[in-house]
């Protein structure tokens, strides 16, 4: 029920910007992120944004602090994280997670590469 969009080849200094988007009856009850995940690395959390009803508040790997920012679309049922300033170290599979009380779900992921 997910369904990504974005990523690509970038310069180091660019910008990407990445979407999410899911149902209604998921998107308003959950908590949404995005994970990424670079050759011989684990899967690391970059950004997240919890529920609406929980505030929608944000959080961010320090690595990314300053340069992404994720959001809530709650017209378009996505969520959206701009990537500025990017660097080779941001060369990754980016993930969208979106999980609530009774489900946990993970996109095909989307590859984010940037050149020197």
């Amino acid at each position: 029920p997910l369904v990504e969009s974005g990523g690509g080849l970038v310069q180091a200094g660019g910008s990407l910007r990445l979407s999410c988007a899911t149902s209604r009856s998921i998107f308003s009850r959950s908590t949404m992120a995005w994970y990424r995940q670079a050759p011989g690395n684990e899967r690391e959390l970059v950004a997240g944004v919890s529920s609406v009803s929980n505030g929608g508040s944000t959080n961010y790997a320090d690595s990314v602090k300053g340069r992404f920012t994720i959001s809530r679309d709650n017209v378009k049922n996505m969520v959206v994280l701009q990537m500025n300033s990017l660097k080779p170290d941001d060369t990754a599979v980016y993930y969208c997670n979106i999980r609530g009380i009774n489900f946990d779900y993970w996109g095909q992921g989307t590859q984010v590469t940037v050149s020197a």
